[in-house]
């Protein structure tokens, strides 16, 4: 999962997508004809507007309508869903799909990737390049991909924000639970509708509560992850070049790169981009994916 806020109300009339009467003229129209005096052995046809009346029901196909407002048709499906009408799951006029675990690809026919929708779950240390990395491989793929980081969903929360440099704690802990479902849900929703999703996120292999598990529950069995992980000295270096919280202490970096070392055997696919730039990394990231298509890693 950026709509402008304070966008000015669309105009009425045909094809502005107002859901509503139309605009109606302020003069009065020719009076109401009444109908014919009833005939001999006919009773006079009750008023739909007399008090106690109920009024017929509505027939087949036809919608109900309101009291005092004459029958229309039933929404045929090429006009605008009236408000009353609007099912649950439906997003302006757009159903959304069911979003379900995201399923393993089929191998590409060509080079690299190819156009194969995908899900991929880009791991590393703060400072290993992989925000970066995953834009630029989501932008310069021939189809449609999104791009969703962790630590970005996390900052959607403004008052009440359990900064990382503040320490690991139950409420961090709680907004990285959310924010991680969150991305999961996004993934699965972009990937129903053909376009491909890359997530980044500094995953331990050591502590289950930031693992694996929770991103293959909300995704899927699916899920493509590879791990970033280039030397200590390229992290710091680039994790100096940060600003704001998501800078962090040399001491806590080279602690994070330390644990994510654990990597190293995992049968998950790594690379080191201690000697590449962002386009050669995110080219070798796309070779990386291929293979783990043609043959799943086991986690």
């Amino acid at each position: 999962m950026q709509h402008a806020v304070g966008a000015p109300l669309p105009p009425h009339g045909p094809g502005s997508g107002h859901v509503g009467r139309p605009y109606q003229a302020q003069h009065p129209g020719p009076p109401p004809i009444s109908p014919p005096p009833p005939g001999p052995g006919q009773t006079q046809p009750a008023s739909p507007s007399a008090p106690g009346q109920v009024p017929p029901p509505p027939a087949p196909g036809q919608a109900p309508s309101a009291p005092g407002q004459a029958p229309g048709p039933a929404w045929s499906g090429t006009g605008p869903t009236p408000p009353a009408r609007e099912a649950v799951g439906h997003t302006g006029h757009i159903q959304l799909p069911p979003g379900g675990p995201v399923p393993l690809p089929a191998p590409p026919a060509e080079p690299g990737t190819g156009g194969a929708t995908l899900a991929v779950l880009l791991i590393g240390p703060a400072g290993a390049g992989k925000t970066t990395v995953a834009k630029l491989w989501a932008a310069r793929r021939r189809v449609p991909t999104a791009h969703v980081s962790l630590d970005d969903v996390r900052e959607w929360v403004r008052s009440g924000f359990a900064d990382p440099q503040a320490g690991w704690n139950d409420h961090s802990e709680a907004q990285y639970r959310l924010a991680r479902r969150t991305c999961g849900f996004a993934a699965r929703n972009f990937l129903a509708n053909g376009i491909s999703c890359i997530l980044d996120d500094a995953v331990f292999p050591d502590r289950p509560v930031v693992g694996l598990g929770g991103w293959k529950r909300h995704v899927g069995p699916g899920l493509l992850p590879v791990v970033l992980l280039p030397g200590l000295e390229i992290v710091l270096e680039r994790n100096a070049a940060r600003s704001g919280n998501r800078r962090l202490s040399d001491e806590e970096v080279a602690r994070i790169h330390g644990r994510m070392a654990g990597w190293y055997g995992s049968g998950l696919p790594i690379i080191d981009n201690s000697t590449y730039d962002v386009e050669t990394t995110a080219r070798v990231l796309d070779d990386v994916l291929a293979r783990s298509i043609a043959s799943p890693p086991a986690w």
